[in-house]
């Protein structure tokens, strides 16, 4: 509950004769929505010098796809990510779970399965006790376990703000890998996990978030999203990615780039957590969500007749977010099936792909 610490934090409170102070407090801004803004890491990567770019090196920037991946024989990929963020919650072990379950959420979203990962650990020692930096690393460990692959390693360093995250690693049969190019104008779009995580976190940094919605934010971005395993190896999902810091409206615009299709939404269908739009009419929305807008908001366009609440959702910055499918109209079924079976309730059919240039529809 948001009221209360893990034990882990309770007890570094009770020996510590200096208050603790909130992990949301040392942060200038938390979980995905730190991401640098879209329009201004476009520009950064596109004056990048090219690289070297093997034969074996099937996915790369190109697309700003969810990892990398490298073929290593004729049956096997190896997929690699990192991410990382500033605290999104105060809770140590909250923290360090939402956290880990992001990282390996991109490798999910290749259609790949996590094999291990690195820990990247950056925290103000002279202000945070050992017992919670203990408790942050003991909620990632924790996460890891669920996904059935070890922490092998890692790397810590002092820092001004606390920072913690994972270098993911997956493998997967090349033929299996999904990428957020490739979706096909006809297909229908499914949504993992409703929207709404940047709100929540704007709203519990003002003490404004409630108990319940609490509950709801951590079990959402803790959620591991498990079925991009099976989705990648049904031959009719065509584009796969996960829905994190640039907000439904960012990331679905990088599947229409990616495959030069348009993309219609059905505003109607789109799952929103509890209390979302309240929240955003009171006032709590990212400063994440403004810039998101403004990287993308030239090839979105909103029907007028749609809720003020809806430009804010759209780009609302999703950690932990849930996976966005692009699969063909007879599979949708099996698709919405298999969220079901694997424990995600909402998910939902939320749009379609069109033939046409890179651009959203919100109707």
């Amino acid at each position: 509950m948001s009221e209360t610490l893990s034990a882990t934090a309770a007890a570094a409170v009770a020996s510590n004769p200096q208050p603790v102070p909130r992990l949301t407090s040392m942060s200038h801004g938390g979980g995905c929505g730190c991401k640098i803004a879209p329009g201004v890491l476009r520009e950064i990567l596109a004056q990048a010098a090219p690289g070297l770019v093997p034969p074996a090196l099937m996915v790369g920037i190109e697309t700003s796809d969810d990892a990398a991946v490298y073929r290593i024989n004729e049956t096997q990929a190896i997929v690699a990510t990192t991410d990382f963020f500033m605290p999104i919650v105060d809770d140590p072990r909250d923290f360090g779970a939402i956290a880990a379950t992001n990282a390996l959420s991109d490798v999910y979203a290749m259609g790949a399965t996590p094999l291990f990962a690195l820990a990247l650990v950056a925290m103000p020692v002279d202000k945070l006790p050992v017992a919670v930096i203990r408790g942050i690393l003991d909620g990632g460990e924790s996460v890891c376990r669920r996904a059935g692959i070890p922490i092998a390693g890692g790397h810590t360093i002092d820092s001004v703000e606390p920072i913690y995250g994972l270098v993911a690693i997956g493998i997967a049969d090349p033929r299996y890998i999904k990428r957020n190019a490739g979706a096909q104008p006809g297909d229908l779009l499914v949504l993992g996990k409703p929207l709404g995580i940047g709100v929540y976190s704007a709203a519990l940094k003002k003490g404004k978030l409630s108990a319940a919605n609490y509950r709801t934010m951590i079990a959402s971005t803790t959620r591991l999203n498990t079925p991009g395993v099976a989705l990648g190896k049904m031959d009719d999902v065509h584009a796969l990615t996960d829905v994190t810091g640039f907000g439904l409206a960012g990331h679905l615009l990088e599947i229409c780039r990616g495959s030069n299709v348009r993309a219609t939404v059905d505003w109607s269908q789109v799952p929103l957590h509890p209390d979302v739009e309240k929240l955003v009419v009171e006032g709590f929305v990212t400063g994440a969500s403004a810039r998101n807008w403004n990287g993308c908001g030239g090839d979105v366009a909103l029907s007028p007749s749609l809720p003020a609440t809806t430009k804010a959702l759209l780009t609302d910055p999703q950690t932990s977010g849930g996976l966005l499918v692009a699969v063909a109209p007879a599979s949708a079924d099996a698709v919405i099936d298999l969220f079901r079976h694997e424990g995600f309730a909402d998910a939902q059919v939320i749009g379609r792909i069109d033939a046409g240039s890179a651009q959203v529809d919100v109707r």
